[in-house]
């Protein structure tokens, strides 16, 4: 299969670059992902730096940012840092500028950042609504358009947004997680059509329940919220639901979302790819 073609930088004499750790050439395609420091972000990182894409990571943990970066480089990536909140008004903007800034060019934006509460339907906070949304909305949406400008003057690029199983479900003690991830079906829907004409492809994945820190963090409220003492049992339980008799991975999510940022048709846009076993099955 071929891979998408980006276009070059405009006055770059070639595509490719070598790294001190390693002879094969780098590609001089770079990819920001949102989030990049754990769990299904740092899994993207890794695939991508296999495939030798220069990288920015992106995450609010500024102790685990230089750690990541350096098993990037190891793997054979040109890989860079980029620290920011992005629950803060400008903090998108000014992540996207700082990746461009050290880049050059931005080719692939992944917003995998994620904040989530659990709290029970009559007892909601403004502040855990507050952080939900500035995070799981307003960033992906301002990240989106800034990283649409410059993708935009090198005539292309993908977008793709990490949702959830979970905007389609009632869940009380999740609401706002699941509204907020309904909304990023909205934002992408919107984004994609408004930024098909300038060959920039917008699309989501799903991914269901898989093992990281914030799911484990998030099942551990919700069992006690649920009076189940044993956790180990709480999570068979739940891995019942899902059709295919297992949780997913972040290996294998990652793989969906490296595909769609590389080899996917340019004629796949506004779709949800959805990675949850038979979880979500619209």
């Amino acid at each position: 299969m071929n891979r998408h073609k980006i276009p070059q930088r405009a006055g770059s004499a070639a595509a490719v670059e070598t790294t001190e750790e390693s002879a094969t050439p780098v590609s001089n395609r770079v990819i920001l992902v949102t989030g990049g420091c754990q769990g299904l972000g740092h899994e993207i990182c890794l695939q991508m730096a296999a495939d030798r894409w220069r990288i920015a990571v992106s995450d609010i943990n500024q102790e685990a940012g230089p750690r990541v970066v350096k098993k990037l480089r190891e793997i054979g990536s040109d890989a860079v840092f980029v620290p920011g909140d992005l629950g803060t008004a400008q903090g998108p903007r000014e992540v996207v500028r700082a990746a461009v800034e050290h880049c050059g060019r931005l080719d692939v934006l992944v917003n995998c950042a994620a904040h989530a509460v659990v709290e029970p339907f009559l007892e909601m906070t403004p502040e855990g609504w507050e952080r939900t949304l500035n995070v799981n909305v307003r960033a992906v949406a301002l990240a989106t358009a800034a990283a649409a400008e410059q993708m935009k003057k090198q005539k292309g690029g993908r977008i793709i947004n990490i949702t959830s199983p979970a905007s389609r479900m009632a869940l009380p003690n999740y609401a706002a997680y699941a509204a907020s991830k309904a909304a990023v079906d909205s934002i992408t829907r919107a984004a994609a059509v408004a930024l098909a004409e300038f060959n920039i492809q917008v699309n989501s994945v799903a991914p269901g329940m898989m093992d990281t820190p914030m799911q484990r963090k998030t099942e551990s409220v919700f069992a006690r919220l649920e009076g189940c003492d044993d956790f180990d049992v709480f999570l068979a339980r739940r891995t019942a639901r899902i059709p295919a008799g297992r949780r997913t991975n972040c290996q294998e999510v990652a793989q969906a979302v490296v595909w769609l940022a590389t080899e996917a048709p340019d004629y796949i846009i506004a779709e949800r790819l959805n990675i949850s076993g038979g979880l979500d099955k619209d």
